[in-house]
């Protein structure tokens, strides 16, 4: 899929996030705050110190995103969770709305099965990450009701198997493409030579920064240092690991297989 296309699996999920979102806020609060993916140009600036949560997911999708909320925006929550004023930020707060994001994300995973297959979350409470780069949607409660906004960021594997599930099942088309086979037949292509490619990362650049580039430049990846190399078939992730070296060459330890391989060569 082409970059916009990757956008659009990217808005789908983020439009089902928020109206789980929304709904167990609803809940929490006891105040009606429907909320929405928005898509401007422009994004709202967040007031206050970010309060970040990310999301981990397993299953049809695999990756991870990031919600940001401003720390007065998660006072303010706060207060109207527990019907009391709230003056500083607590852990026992954050472990709070947490649960609150926790019951959002099992809401996704229960009512859309047939378009995420099943999917299995963790949310933890982060703190000094830079998103440089990352792909972000901005979530808000529309016009007339409590103002709550938030920032979810999408990480690079979390695009790309947005992005597959979006797809649906490969067809072998054009050249270098990957050939979709009946499985009982897939023995027969066993020594068809595949190109694979690993990824450390990636970040989206201006036009201007790209030109900039020259000799000891330096470019700020999406992933940190210690976050598994991914390794792709045909622009698909079939698997994680360790980059290694191997007599002189860059090499992969395998750590993780999301799914099984074969089932990205079999209809």
């Amino acid at each position: 899929m082409d970059n916009q296309d990757s956008k659009n699996a990217a808005g789908a999920f983020a439009r089902a996030l928020a109206q789980s979102l929304g709904e167990e806020l609803t809940k929490a609060t006891g105040i009606v705050c429907p909320m929405e993916a928005l898509d401007i140009p422009n994004l709202p600036t967040q007031k206050g110190s970010p309060v970040h949560f990310r999301l981990s997911v397993e299953g049809a999708l695999n990756g991870e995103c990031f919600i940001e909320f401003s720390e007065p925006q998660v006072l303010e929550l706060m207060a109207q969770i527990m019907k009391e004023p709230v003056g500083a930020l607590t852990d026992a707060h954050g472990e709070m709305l947490a649960k609150v994001i926790v019951s959002a994300t099992k809401s996704l995973a229960a009512s859309r099965p047939d378009e995420y297959g099943q999917l299995q979350f963790s949310v933890d409470r982060v703190a000094g990450l830079a998103f440089g780069g990352m792909f972000v949607i901005p979530l808000a409660t529309p016009e007339g009701t409590p103002e709550i906004q938030a920032l979810l960021y999408f990480g690079g594997q979390m695009l790309d198997t947005l992005s597959a599930l979006a797809s649906g099942p490969s067809t072998a088309k054009g050249e270098g493409e990957t050939t979709v086979v009946a499985p009982h037949n897939l023995k027969l292509v066993m020594d068809v030579e595949l190109n694979v490619s690993l990824r450390f990362g990636q970040r989206q650049l201006p036009l201007r920064e790209v030109l900039e580039l020259g000799s000891g430049s330096v470019i700020e990846l999406d992933r940190m240092a210690d976050e598994p190399v991914e390794l792709y078939l045909d622009g698909k992730l079939i698997a994680r690991g360790e980059a290694v070296v191997v007599d002189g060459n860059y090499g992969l330890r395998v750590t993780e297989i999301p799914r099984p391989i074969a089932s990205y060569l079999t209809n």
